[in-house]
């Protein structure tokens, strides 16, 4: 409760005893002096309308906190911003001061069980100002669990049949596309069998509909010291969107899109889109294709645009011509670590606009829309294909790689006219073994079907002349949208049993034939030795007039990006399983580095030996800068996030970061 003097003290206890109520329940001082439950009727949520603003904006203000704590609402200290860091923005702090301890090495943030962890009362008060808003977590697997006290048969079979499925996963509050992060405590699959825990399911998350509300989990977790995460749709690769024992900012219900006929910024001039957080990939592209343009997204239909995707730079079927997903960005809205809502520009908070823009997600505060560029439509020809290769297939080994080395051999070429090149290679599962090499496509922007075969014939006469057996199925649309939904697959999710790295080849390999064939030949023996590809031929370079950004600078020249990894089969014992960890770090990515040091963030290896180097190139020095300005006590904290080094999961094995333990600090 908020400290008051002995004589009021004795009054509270007195109307408690009067109106029956347990002292655990928040309350609030009426105009006639007696005390009332705070409640939906008697406490309105705590938010009011930004000024002048042409959305319906509603925000956290010092006017609210201040008209709360004259009410005498229980906890309202709780909630405070932080006079203490005004950031980069250099936003005055009027509230009276409530900022965070600084963190000293060996702190860990406060977890469920400790006597720090905040009362029921809290979180009751938390809810009641978000408008009823906070989730106590059950994890998506424990309807499965007959004793997890909400086993339902029906549903459960529902998750099963659905539980390779990306909106699955994105409906639920906590639900993570990758499990292997979250510990695996609670699979759907194991419920006759074992029990449902936690694991690294955050312990709250709150469901966003406005701005307001993520000021208040930002300003609650701050000041009581709780890990905080942010989650959109749990479309991630490393853990980074769940966290044992946190409280969840939940973005996805942010599903506003606005159309921008002209919009200017001191380097563009031209139509725009303004995407609330949670839009997703298909959304976009669905919105775009019926609004008549052309928008730069990811592949997957699941991924939410504006989360990780833009914050970590994201790779697009155009970017060989538009650039990354994060060239793409105008304007960007975000709760900042102290509290406070901004907009940041190209000329308004330009340190910030910079680090937001590929700089990594879960590191600089929460962003609740960003307005990105919109192109006119235009025709892609390519062809998508699948062959198999092995001694009971229809082509040889030997002339597999042959074609393979082919095609790699014209990556430069390709990319300097615009190409996306998306293709797979992955084992046969037969007693004979071999490859299935799949496109999902190869294509090429602004060409006809006759102008996009001119460019490949050359490769296509080289395949037959080695007596490669291929089919390729030639395509000509006049717009990305149908490219999108007729040519590339669908994705599959939460596989448990698989992890990847990732490199990025520059096109300065190619100069040099000699090392260039090294390059081709290590890669084919980590594929020899076990490895899948999914690989991409792009050139994701920084179009003229683009504003310069924190996204990898290692992007920039890259002509070949790799993602490789393996797996492993279910019970698999420990030491093995560390074999085959380090075995994807330690040996095949180190064999790699020489020719790419870089790798992408969204998409690599967790355990990244120097992530600050390969994930952000020559731009890490300059966001840990701005991560020490903005968020001096790592409120947001992410694995091989800006500042990660910092702190460390208690409990964790040397070769696998998941996200089951307390987060402490290990250096300043």
């Amino acid at each position: 409760m908020v400290a008051v003097s002995l004589s009021r003290a004795l009054l509270l206890a007195g109307a408690f005893a009067r109106l029956g109520l347990a002292q655990t329940e928040p309350t609030i001082l009426a105009e006639d002096g007696s005390v009332l439950t705070a409640n939906e009727t008697t406490v309105a949520p705590a938010a009011e309308p930004l000024e002048d603003a042409a959305d319906e904006v509603l925000l956290l203000t010092d006017a609210v906190l201040a008209n709360l704590t004259a009410l005498d609402l229980s906890g309202i200290d709780l909630f405070s911003f932080d006079e203490d860091v005004a950031g980069i923005t250099g936003v005055p702090n009027v509230t009276t001061k409530r900022s965070s301890r600084g963190f000293q090495v060996g702190d860990c943030k406060v977890f469920p069980g400790d006597r720090a962890w905040p009362s029921r009362l809290s979180w009751t008060v938390f809810n009641l100002l978000t408008g009823g808003a906070l989730i106590e977590t059950v994890p998506i697997g424990a309807v499965c669990y007959p004793n997890s006290g909400v086993y339902n048969a029906a549903k459960c079979q529902y998750v099963l049949a659905n539980w390779a499925q990306s909106a699955l996963h994105a409906s639920d509050p906590t639900s993570v596309m990758s499990p292997l992060y979250q510990g695996e405590t609670c699979m759907p699959q194991n419920g006759q069998s074992g029990t449902c825990e936690m694991g690294s399911f955050p312990s709250y998350s709150v469901k966003i509909r406005n701005v307001y509300q993520v000021q208040l989990a930002v300003n609650f977790a701050r000041n009581q010291n709780l890990r905080l995460v942010v989650h959109n749709t749990g479309h991630d690769f490393l853990g980074k969107s769940t966290g044992a024992g946190a409280l969840s900012i939940w973005t996805h219900n942010l599903k506003d899109i606005k159309y921008i006929a002209s919009f200017r910024s001191p380097s563009y001039n031209g139509p725009a889109l303004k995407l609330g957080a949670g839009v997703q990939v298909g959304e976009l592209y669905t919105t775009a294709n019926r609004l008549g343009v052309t928008a730069v997204g990811g592949e997957c239909a699941g991924v939410g645009v504006a989360g990780g995707y833009l914050a970590g730079g994201g790779h697009s079927p155009l970017s060989s011509k538009y650039g990354l997903g994060s060239d793409q960005v105008l304007s960007i809205d975000v709760v900042l670590p102290n509290g406070r809502f901004v907009t940041a520009t190209e000329s308004k908070n330009a340190d910030l606009f910079w680090a937001l823009r590929g700089g990594g997600g879960g590191t600089f505060g929460v962003v609740t829309s960003i307005t990105v560029k919109v192109y006119p439509k235009q025709k892609l020809a390519g062809f998508s294909m699948s062959l198999n290769a092995g001694p009971d297939s229809e082509n040889s080994l030997a002339v597999f790689w042959q074609a393979m080395y082919a095609y790699w051999r014209r990556f430069p070429d390709y990319a300097a006219k615009g190409a996306y090149g998306y293709s797979m290679i992955f084992p046969l599962f037969t007693a004979a073994g071999g490859y299935n090499w799949a496109f999902h496509p190869f294509m090429m922007p602004d060409m006809t079907l006759v102008q996009f075969k001119a460019e490949v014939q050359p490769l296509l006469d080289e395949w037959t002349a080695l007596g490669l057996n291929f089919t390729p199925n030639f395509f000509e649309e006049d717009n990305l949208y149908d490219v999108w939904t007729q040519h590339f697959p669908v994705e599959s999710v939460a596989n448990s049993n698989m992890r990847t790295a990732s490199r990025m080849f520059p096109a300065s390999v190619w100069d040099n034939t000699t090392n260039r064939d090294a390059l081709f030949d290590e890669v084919r023996a980590i594929v020899e030795e076990g490895s899948a590809l999914i690989q991409y031929n792009m050139n994701p370079r920084q179009t003229a007039g683009t504003p310069n950004s924190a996204a990898n600078s290692h992007w920039r020249d890259a002509v070949w990006f790799a993602i490789m990894g393996s797996g492993w089969a279910p019970g698999t014992a420990e030491p093995e399983l560390a074999a085959t960890h380090n075995k994807i770090t330690h040996d095949w990515m180190e064999r790699l580095r020489a020719w790419g040091p870089g790798g992408y963030g969204n998409e690599g290896d967790v355990m990244e030996p120097n992530f600050g180097e390969a994930f952000f190139g020559s731009n890490y020095q300059r966001l840990l800068n701005i991560k020490r300005e903005v968020d001096p006590n790592d409120l947001f904290w992410a694995p091989t996030a800006v500042g990660a080094e910092r702190w460390t999961i208690q409990g964790q094995p040397s070769w696998l970061t998941t996200q089951v333990g307390k987060l402490c600090k290990i250096s300043n």
